[in-house]
């Protein structure tokens, strides 16, 4: 499966630190026979993948549709399907189907989501869905409060 996180407050902190977890989930996914694709809103982010040595573990970086998001792919140059995304923007994991993530701000011990991530997309291998509240499947609507 292509899964797609998200930069900004999914994987990378205000303080620039990189959510706890993530490389050995990324690793697990890998070895699940999964692809990791890194995107972002505000354009390509090489140096993130650079800077936290993610590039062995990393298929591709984008540019990450913020808006009409799957009719954009091909404009973003997108040119992997998006199967799964992790977002802290509910809205782009109900677009796509994925998982909903609260924003990731600064290093913390207590941070275990990428834990919760790695068992919610088991889940969805597993059965087509997960019952964790932060699934969002594909084409899902968003309430506004």
């Amino acid at each position: 499966m292509n899964i797609f996180f998200d930069v900004d407050y999914t994987i990378l902190g205000l303080d620039d630190s990189l959510r706890p977890g993530t490389k050995e989930t990324f690793r697990k996914l890998i070895d699940d026979g999964h692809s990791i694709y890194i995107w972002s809103g505000v354009g390509l982010r090489w140096e993130v993948v650079k800077k936290h040595q993610l590039e062995d573990l990393v298929s591709g970086v984008y540019e990450k549709p913020t808006h009409h998001h799957e009719e954009r792919l091909e404009e973003l140059g997108v040119d992997v399907t998006p199967e799964f995304v992790i977002d802290d923007y509910p809205e782009l994991a109900a677009a796509f189907g994925g998982i909903w993530v609260p924003p990731y701000f600064f290093r913390r011990t207590a941070d275990a989501q990428m834990d919760r991530i790695y068992g919610i997309i088991s889940d969805f291998v597993a059965t087509g869905a997960s019952e964790d509240k932060q699934f969002r499947a594909k084409g899902t609507t968003v309430p506004l409060f």
